[in-house]
């Protein structure tokens, strides 16, 4: 019987596993190699606070898991994984229902024989009172693009006179590289709208606040990369508060735990990630205190070697002796799904399996058409920082890498001669 393989998630990793596993063991009749997403498309995710600001139609940037898999050798299955009986091997997707509620694909259960999970994260509220109801999150595109519609609901309200005409205000909580890079491009965002002659909100008054409950703006990064982005976001009139951790979220603003007020009429949460609530104790696979699944060096789980989680959905050692686990970066998730391709193919073979040790390539943060900053690393070069126009085609590059993957080296030049010619002719700024 041909060995099958089903995988749980179609984003960045996910998808880029499918792809490859399908271009090898599916093509040449080695395995039946399956994805399942809850969604018919996938966007790369680091480009959500572009979809947010309007910068990027993400229709245009989408790609249809159908056709993927006709393309590369595996079947896609619509549905979210709700349910895993490891006896069986099997999981069970939920049913899937249309705009009116009515059932689209029906409930069902697939069978495995290695299961990989590759769920991604959510964002992490920490619980925070009020934040589920009054903050925008930007885990999907669905998210991203209603904040894009909230956004150009202050400004054509503006436009035809009625409400608060003179300015809009957007808080950001969280200043990681998503938080920084939103408030870059609303503030390229703001420029933009005015340009389209929707000026009653003038650029300077898209009042954006940017709060980090640590000390400094992309804490995760090193200061001699967070402190210039600093600068640019306050050059670009931007509010950057660090150590100001928010303790309550209303529909008229943010109250932080000082009791300083922050007013807001559009906010987003974009601090902390924790996976899917459906992973904790997963029948009875082991997780962490946010929801991760825990996971061997081999990027098996620890109670069940016939299941793989990897990417932010995974707890994984960092392989370098320390007791830390590898950061949630697409990096890291593009780095695990290379092993798995080569893994899954031992594993056929009843070969051991190689482990993963992550490697740190360095980091790249866009703040939009006003500049890139951030660092790469490699073994000749050491640890080097890039800024400006080279930051920003490094940083460019990082999604053609990612389109690479999915389409290969042909079909990536093909798209990227069309973005160029798109962009000589589009102004990039969605208002619909």
């Amino acid at each position: 019987m041909t060995h099958r393989i089903v995988i749980v998630g179609g984003g960045a990793g996910g998808l880029e596993l499918a792809t490859r596993l399908g271009r090898t063991l599916g093509k040449r009749g080695k395995a039946h190699i399956t994805l399942a997403d809850a969604n018919l498309t996938h966007i790369w995710k680091p480009l959500l606070h572009e979809v947010a600001a309007g910068s990027l139609n993400s229709t245009e940037n989408e790609l249809n898991y159908v056709a993927q898999a006709k393309w590369n050798h595996f079947e896609f299955q619509l549905g979210r994984m709700s349910g895993l009986d490891r006896a069986r091997k099997t999981i069970q997707l939920a049913a899937t229902l249309d705009e009116d509620n009515r059932e689209l694909v029906p409930a069902r259960e697939l069978a495995y024989d290695s299961l990989i999970i590759a769920v991604g994260s959510t964002t992490n509220d920490f619980g925070t009172e009020g934040a589920a109801n009054h903050c925008i999150f930007l885990d999907t595109r669905e998210q991203a693009e209603r904040f894009h519609r909230k956004m150009l609901s202050h400004y054509l309200r503006a436009h035809a006179g009625n409400g608060d005409n003179d300015q809009i205000s957007v808080a950001i909580v969280g200043a990681g590289a998503t938080g920084v890079e939103l408030a870059a491009e609303l503030h390229h965002a703001a420029r933009e709208l005015a340009a389209y002659g929707l000026d009653r909100i003038r650029p300077e008054n898209m009042r954006i606040t940017l709060i980090e409950a640590g000390p400094r703006v992309l804490p995760a990064l090193p200061e001699r990369i967070s402190a210039p982005v600093h600068r640019t976001l306050q050059k670009l009139g931007v509010t950057v508060m660090t150590n100001a951790a928010v303790k309550e979220v209303t529909a008229d603003g943010l109250l932080t735990a000082s009791g300083e007020e922050i007013p807001a009429s559009l906010k987003v949460w974009a601090a902390g990630i924790r996976a899917p609530g459906f992973l904790k104790d997963l029948d009875g696979l082991e997780s962490n205190r946010i929801n991760q699944l825990v996971v061997t060096s081999t990027l098996q789980t620890t109670r069940d070697e016939s299941i793989f989680a990897f990417g932010d959905c995974a707890a994984c050692p960092m392989g370098d002796g320390s007791e830390r686990n590898v950061p949630p970066r697409a990096q890291a998730a593009h780095q695990q799904a290379s092993l798995l391709v080569k893994s899954l193919t031992l594993r056929l073979q009843n070969q051991p399996l190689p482990t993963y040790t992550y490697k740190d390539y360095g980091s790249l943060i866009s703040l939009s058409s006003f500049s890139a900053v951030g660092n790469l690393m490699g073994n000749l070069m050491g640890s080097v920082k890039l800024e400006g126009w080279l930051a920003r085609m490094f940083y460019v590059s990082l999604y053609r890498m990612h389109q690479m993957a999915l389409y290969g080296a042909f079909r990536t030049l093909l798209l990227m001669l069309s973005d160029r010619i798109g962009r000589s002719t589009d102004p990039r700024l969605k208002l619909h």
